[in-house]
């Protein structure tokens, strides 16, 4: 399909600059199988689920991982986008062709070093710091940034309300350097309201990378190349959610990386197989879903990955008219704006 095809416009005062507060006052955009709309909140969830269904969180914590520093007189700036062992990292930079293979980087005033191991197309960036296995996440806490998309930190300062603001009350395996975004709406007293009605939930782990925020550079989607994401899902959680589907209750998949790696997961039939490495998945309008019943999920750029996945899911004319119909009712945008609850025909 045509890139262009998942086109819209979208005024600079939809963006959201800060989430809502609570959280789970933010408002949700139901969007029913016939096509039909909603205008809700976030704390209505537990009305439109049923005991049956249970919820799929992802439980990566994102790490501050946009890091500054000086190779020899040049300022570096370097947004790291995937674990590839202890101590290195894959990475994206700015005036990559005046750096080589060899070359250290020192961030945070001398604290942190890095040799460049490698660099790929595009001007990626391989990173092996110079640090003992078990020492670099703590040092990146103190160094590092939160890695705001760029469609906020373009607009502001990144701040100390960060820290939380971009954290979901799930993160526990540290790797992320993106928050899963729908999970950002949840709190305590939802989860409580949700456990109240019996309704259960998962998690499993996606470290969202960096190149979830990439535009697509190619006029076909065909021709784009999805960046590789590790994640898991435990033998344990597959059995459970297989249960829950046999039992005929639906798979509540919270945000787009929930999604893409049950969907990984998946075999033809619907059965979700335990599962730990990277994923490439791609859904564009044509994949068959095997695994998720229900997607909720924040709202996307236009031309991007995750607009084309709801899209996917949904259907493209519908999800046009959902998006149209948000900006018209000034719906909030992106990772810190409000959420959508899709649900589709099985």
């Amino acid at each position: 399909m045509l890139v262009s095809e998942f086109d819209f416009d979208l005024p600079e005062s939809s963006i959201a600059l800060r989430p809502a507060s609570p959280r789970d006052t933010a408002r949700m955009l139901v969007l029913r199988e016939d096509g039909t709309r909603e205008d809700l909140h976030v704390y209505d969830l537990p009305d439109l689920l049923t005991t049956k269904d249970i919820l799929v969180f992802n439980d990566t914590k994102v790490l501050p991982a946009q890091l500054y520093g000086r190779r020899g007189e040049m300022n570096v700036e370097c947004n790291l986008h995937k674990r590839e062992s202890a101590i290195e990292w894959r990475a994206f930079a700015k005036k990559t062709k005046r750096m080589k293979v060899g070359d250290i980087i020192s961030f945070g005033d001398g604290r942190l070093d890095a040799e460049i191991m490698d660099i790929g197309e595009g001007g990626e960036l391989l990173l092996k710091f110079v640090v003992k296995p078990g020492e670099l996440e703590a040092i990146l806490a103190e160094i590092g940034t939160m890695p705001l998309p760029p469609y906020i930190a373009s607009k502001r300062d990144i701040d100390e309300d960060d820290k939380k603001d971009y954290q979901t009350i799930f993160a526990m395996h540290e790797g992320a350097v993106a928050a899963p975004t729908a999970s950002l709406h949840y709190t305590d007293s939802l989860l409580a309201a949700l456990r109240a009605k019996g309704i259960r939930h998962v998690t499993l782990t996606l470290h969202v990378g960096a190149g979830t925020f990439l535009p697509v550079k190619a006029d076909d989607t065909a021709d784009h190349k999805m960046h590789a994401e590790w994640g898991e899902i435990t033998a344990a959680a597959a059995a459970t959610l297989n249960e829950v589907r046999a039992a005929g209750g639906r798979i509540v998949a919270v945000g787009t990386t929930a999604a893409r790696l049950l969907e990984t997961a998946a075999t033809d039939d619907g059965i979700i197989r335990a599962f730990s490495g990277d994923t490439r998945i791609f859904m564009t309008p044509g994949y068959k879903f095997k695994a998720v019943d229900i997607l909720q999920t924040n709202f996307h750029l236009p031309k991007s990955t995750l607009f084309m996945l709801v899209s996917a899911f949904a259907g493209l004319e519908k999800m046009r008219a959902t998006y149209r119909h948000a900006i018209e009712n000034g719906y909030r945008f992106y990772s810190y704006g409000d959420s959508s609850l899709l649900l589709r025909d099985r």
